[in-house]
């Protein structure tokens, strides 16, 4: 034998004693030394385990049984994650079992679908958006951590950041609109406010944005179905959400379970390596959503489980969430010993996670304080920011005077309609963890509001009721109350006749419309828009009586209200406000609040007009736009950016500072805002942009800015945005790459993508490559 050839047999040798040695658990556990970094300790561990401790730490489990029937699978380190336990007890069993009775002693990262609060309910995901408030999202986000922290609970599967446009679309609840900077500036702020400074900070859980990516853009707006996107599409708006997550440092990503353009994108190399890691800096680990792995067999992609393991993990993704006592990636030991996986692959997946863990400091402080979690999670301050989250979220879709109301005006009230009093459909969906007997409904907020100034009764009037079972009926999820029951036929007649009665003896009507919150949310699409059931028949009714009638509408997603915009005095949307939402309601009812929020969707008229967006190019057309249907306008019925107020607001003409952007330069753009009316208010200030010419047709309008401001009567406030190349830039299909096009741009501030108030700027210098994923 050749002498170099004996010297790496020998050295080959010296290293499997090494790591023979490391695996002996008498080995120096340096690993445990938190003067060190935490890649160093993943590291260090990492040369200790063996193949099968390593394919338990990529596997994430549902616990939706018994801690006896979970306790063994810990016990075998078979699994490194668990989610959906949120028993601190519970959790603090099962982490003493990862902790003390394994070989390695890794702890398990808990996980859970902390959406839109935990225990404390905050307004859905999309009224969150519509605040267009990124710092109190933030907060909301914080109060969630905190109690989700408090909890046992390490990471959340959130921000949902699939940029939707259309409202078919089951999670366009859980979303941020159909606004790609909308949504990037609330990426961030949702990163901030569940992470804190740094992933470990004390009180704050690690952000998982989802779902990776296209996932909204499903055929007919069907939840599940493939999605084919060009990639102008994905990179111009559905990635750059993702890309201000990364900036703002989350630790995690979940990779979506559709086709995207025919590959399952949890097995999507070039997705989850070449964009998310290479090109957006991605350094934290990928999940898989639930049983996405093992789904590559059902869509006919990979042969079997341990194939649909292998290609997972060799794409980007990190850890398999898993159904079921054993998730694919068990199947991973025997593929790296059969030569179809490399250990290094293999490897790359568990130091990952194992840095989150270190990160976290879970080697350190792996059990929960049972009675601070009870004291965090019972605070009256989270629900007090749940209140004003709710306040913010609201947008006012039609008012001819009739709001805001007098409390000393009517002495007999009556709250009215399906939502009036069901708390359950106050919190929407993706809220599990809740506590029922302090929501607040519409009813309980008005007659709380107004006391002994009035008599306040409700009915329901009609039932709500989908055509399918909920995806969740089946799941017995711990903490989760039982759906509110449902009315069979026989009693709607006489329910609807009570509820008329009570309006026609009262003197003012509160009217809910809207949907059930199980209506929305995952395997939730609706092929209509319509108001369900007999609403627009009580509606009527109760409209026919002449009596002053406010209509508060409450859902998930734009619904088609033509009748009830045309006949009814006013028309507050309220979403699904959480916890304190029928406080929030009533008090800006009742004038205590002025309502500011602006849509984060384009509203349409009919289904028939879906997917419809602001951001669309110009046609070979455009005095046409508003005529492409013979039966109805081609516009919505309420445009992206739209909400109005208790008072009035004049934005002035706006100023640059120079009118040319010059190659990694910017310009200033300046504009007045004043509160022209008699009452405090908030406004929100918008900056749309446009480029008439380039090297490709570009959006009508994109928003480039947006500030939301309160003003007393009289106030002025000065608003400042800034444009630079991040501003202009783009993917260009033909470059197949970021390019910034010179010429002439327009502008326009204003209070909606309707904005009028009109100025312009010029890209100057030839023709150049922009710099990618980097929103500012």
């Amino acid at each position: 034998m050749a002498t170099s050839a004996l010297t790496a047999v020998i050295a080959a040798g010296l290293a499997a004693s090494s790591i023979a040695a490391e695996r002996n658990s008498s080995a120096p556990q340096s690993w445990l030394d938190a003067r060190i970094s935490a890649e160093q300790r993943a590291d260090a561990l990492l040369r200790t385990m063996t193949l099968e401790e390593k394919a338990g730490q990529v596997s994430q489990q549902f616990m939706f049984g018994k801690y006896e029937e979970f306790a063994p699978v810990v016990r075998d380190a078979k699994v490194g994650s668990l989610l959906f336990v949120t028993d601190p007890a519970i959790i603090n069993r099962l982490q003493k079992v990862a902790v003390e009775e394994t070989r390695l002693k890794i702890p398990l990262i808990f996980g859970y679908d902390v959406i839109h609060g935990f225990r404390t309910i905050f307004p859905v995901p999309l009224a969150n958006a519509a605040s267009w408030d990124p710092k109190g999202v933030e907060g909301a986000q914080a109060v969630a951590a905190a109690e989700a922290r408090s909890a046992g609970i390490h990471w959340a599967f959130s921000p949902m950041l699939d940029v939707a446009r259309d409202p078919r679309w089951g999670r366009i609840v859980e979303g941020p609109g159909e606004d790609p900077f909308l949504a990037s500036a609330l990426a961030r702020a949702q990163v901030r406010g569940f992470q804190g400074p740094a992933i470990g900070t004390p009180g704050h859980i690690i952000a998982g944005p989802k779902h990776f990516a296209g996932y909204a853009a499903a055929d007919g707006g069907r939840d599940y179905d493939g999605v084919y996107l060009s990639d102008a599409q994905l990179y111009n708006v559905i990635l750059p959400p993702f890309a201000a997550a990364v900036q703002a440092g989350a630790g995690n990503v979940m990779s979506a379970y559709m086709d995207l353009n025919d590959i399952p994108a949890v097995g999507d190399k070039w997705l989850l390596t070449d964009v998310l890691r290479e090109q957006m800096g991605f350094g934290g680990w990928v999940v898989s959503d639930a049983n996405g792995t093992k789904n590559q067999v059902t869509q006919h992609f990979a042969r079997d489980e341990a194939d649909a393991a292998v290609r997972s993990i060799a794409a980007g993704n990190d850890m398999e969430m898993s159904f079921g006592p054993a998730a694919s990636a068990s199947t991973l030991a025997a593929s790296v010993r059969a030569g179809k996986l490399p250990e290094a692959t293999l490897d790359r997946a568990v130091r990952r996670i194992l840095v989150a863990k270190f990160k976290l400091g879970l080697f350190e402080h792996p059990f929960v304080d049972e009675a601070q979690a009870r004291r965090t999670l019972a605070d009256p301050a989270h629900r007090d920011a749940a209140e004003r989250a709710a306040e913010r979220s609201f947008v006012l879709l039609k008012n001819d005077g009739a709001l805001p109301l007098s409390a000393g005006q009517h002495r007999r009230v009556a709250v009215i309609g399906a939502s009036a009093n069901s708390k359950r459909d106050m919190l929407g969906p993706w809220s599990f963890q809740y506590d029922l007997p302090e929501t607040v409904t519409v009813f309980e907020g008005v007659r709380d509001r107004l006391g002994t100034a009035a008599t306040v009764e409700t009915a329901p009037g009609v039932q709500l009721k989908r055509n399918v079972p909920s995806m969740f009926e089946s799941i017995s999820i711990p903490g989760q109350a039982k759906p509110e029951p449902r009315w069979d036929t026989a009693r709607s007649a006489r329910e609807f006749d009570a509820a008329v009665a009570l309006a026609k003896r009262s003197d003012l009507v509160i009217l809910t419309l809207g949907e059930a919150e199980d209506m929305s949310g995952e395997g939730a699409s609706r092929a209509d828009l319509k108001l369900p059931g007999d609403q627009i028949k009580l509606f009527d009714a109760v409209m026919a009586l002449g009596k002053p009638v406010v209509v508060v509408t409450m859902s998930e997603r734009p619904l088609e209200l033509g009748s009830v915009i045309e006949r009814a005095p006013a028309v507050l949307h309220a979403w699904f406000g959480g916890t304190r939402g029928g406080t929030a309601i009533a008090r800006t009812l009742f004038g205590d609040v002025n309502p500011g929020g602006k849509l984060p969707v384009t509203w349409p008229r009919s289904v028939g007009q879906v997917p419809i967006f602001y951001a669309h190019n110009t046609t070979h057309m455009p005095k046409d736009q508003g005529k492409r249907y013979w039966d109805i306008p081609s516009t919505p019925q309420f445009e992206f950016g739209y909400g109005l107020s208790y008072t009035r607001f004049e934005i002035g003409t706006p100023t640059l500072d120079t009118p040319t952007l010059m190659p990694g330069g910017k310009v200033t753009v300046t504009t007045s805002v004043t509160n022209t009316g008699d009452r405090v208010g908030d406004e929100v200030v918008q900056l749309y942009i446009h480029q008439r010419a380039g090297r490709a047709s570009r959006p009508v309008r994109e928003l480039k800015g947006f500030e939301r401001v309160t003003l007393k009567p009289g106030e002025t406030r000065t608003v400042f945005f800034t444009l630079d190349e991040k501003s202009v830039q783009y993917w260009n299909a033909a470059e197949r790459g970021w390019v910034i096009d010179p010429g002439m741009f327009d502008l326009w501030v204003g209070s909606s993508s309707n904005a009028q108030t009109h100025g312009q700027f010029t890209v100057a210098g030839a023709a150049r490559a922009g710099s990618g994923f980097a929103p500012r």
